[in-house]
């Protein structure tokens, strides 16, 4: 019912204003600078500069061409050991420096740090040599598969794991003891370069609760990082002998009477065959010395180590063999490969065990083998590091209860 705005009066007032110009600041304007940037990947097996520049989101020819032709930069692709990479660029994605670390081998207790750098005369390279240090880190699982599922779940390398499985091989057979509610602790160094996890160390101690049997090792050595494994009661965790050849395989056929395969009849089978692919390694169960390698009929290359107390091990049908006559080859290392050479019907490790000549059940004699105990003159020194592993093992085991509630 009102009326229509259209028809309402208007007044147009109009007044002249003074407009002084504003004096502006530049103070005040975002200034534009330059500013870097930082990205970290590891070389794969088949990179090159390019590939490796590209991915880091740095695709700079002059830098490409660099550590293509540079013999020290080279080093970067030559594929040996696990190269972390560190990359600082320019706004404009151009390369100012680049650092990379490795380690040359699994035993070396420094690293390598390969420098290039650009500068007024273009990039310069350098590689220096630098002391790994280490500190500790402590893990904790439980078993409700496999040990590397557990391992896994808990954030363990698997060179960690499988430290641990070897130091209990021993005890435990890890195929065929785990059972569900099984549980491990442990403290394991790590090895840092510049401040960052480069690599994992040895195992430091170690608990391992299996079918409600505990199992413990905690390392014990001196200042030329030469030593052992103990338990924490000073017995040696590292028995004279390993558990099996081979690491995490099965046993296809056992010792004793048995339908021949290939001859077709029953006859007595003197050792154990694990079944494994070709060219899996296979491994020496103890110290001794090489007496034979070479071929034999059946056994077709086949290595035998004398040991301690007129002992003598066979290691049959492999592929290749790494060690010659005479050699001394300590527990765990490397002899030859699994092949499928002599008298076999697929790839497999043939192993036996003779005291003084005679064939013994190799699962049982290894089980059964001694453990040396700690020399009395250095049990103090001893009880001392125990005593800190232990702290560091129960703190472990308290904080994945905690984590669980």
């Amino acid at each position: 019912m009102a009326p229509d705005a259209a028809d309402l009066p208007v007044s147009l007032v109009t007044e002249v204003l003074n407009a002084n110009p504003v004096p502006v600041s530049t103070d005040l304007l975002p200034q534009v600078v330059d500013f870097s940037l930082y990205r970290n990947d590891l070389v794969r097996r088949d990179d090159t500069s390019q590939s490796l520049l590209q991915r880091l989101g740095a695709p700079d020819s002059s830098a490409q061409a660099f550590l293509r032709s540079d013999p020290v930069a080279r080093q970067l692709f030559d594929g040996r050991g696990t190269k972390h990479v560190a990359l600082e660029t320019s706004d404009r994605h151009e390369v100012q420096k680049l650092t990379a670390r490795w380690v040359s081998s699994d035993t070396d207790r420094q690293f390598q740090r390969l420098i290039v750098e650009k500068g007024p005369a273009g990039f310069q390279s350098r590689l220096e040599t630098a002391d790994l240090v280490p500190s500790t880190r402590l893990g904790s699982g439980d078993i409700r598969s496999s040990l590397f599922a557990a391992t896994d779940a808990a954030g363990i390398p698997d060179a960690v794991a499988i430290q641990l499985a070897e130091l209990f091989a021993g005890d435990i057979d890890f195929r065929r003891d785990l059972r569900q509610g099984d549980r491990f602790t442990l403290a394991y160094e790590v090895l840092e370069a510049d401040g960052e996890p480069l690599t994992t160390g040895r195992v430091l101690s170690a608990e391992f609760v299996n079918d409600n049997r505990k199992y413990s090792a905690v390392w014990f050595g001196d200042s030329n990082r030469t030593g052992a494994y103990y338990s924490f009661d000073g017995q040696s965790a590292r028995k004279e002998y390993l558990a099996s050849p081979l690491q995490f395989t099965r046993v296809s056929s056992g010792y004793g009477m048995r339908f021949h395969p290939v001859h077709g009849d029953r006859r007595a089978h003197l050792g154990v065959d694990y079944a494994a692919p070709t060219g899996t390694a296979v491994r020496t169960i103890g110290d001794g010395v090489v007496s034979f390698a070479g071929q034999q009929r059946g056994y077709g290359n086949v290595v035998f180590i004398t040991h301690r107390k007129q002992h003598t091990t066979v290691y049959a049908h492999l592929s290749r063999i790494d060690v010659r006559r005479g050699q001394r080859v300590s527990q765990g290392d490397n002899i030859g490969a699994v092949g499928c050479t002599g008298t076999c019907t697929g790839p497999h490790l043939h192993f036996e065990f003779r005291d003084n000549g005679v064939h013994l059940d190799p699962l049982v004699a290894l089980r059964n083998s001694e453990s040396i105990p700690l020399n009395p003159a250095l049990r103090a020194q001893f009880n001392v590091v125990a005593s800190a592993q232990r702290l560091k093992l129960d703190s472990a085991h308290q904080l994945v209860q905690a984590s669980a509630q």
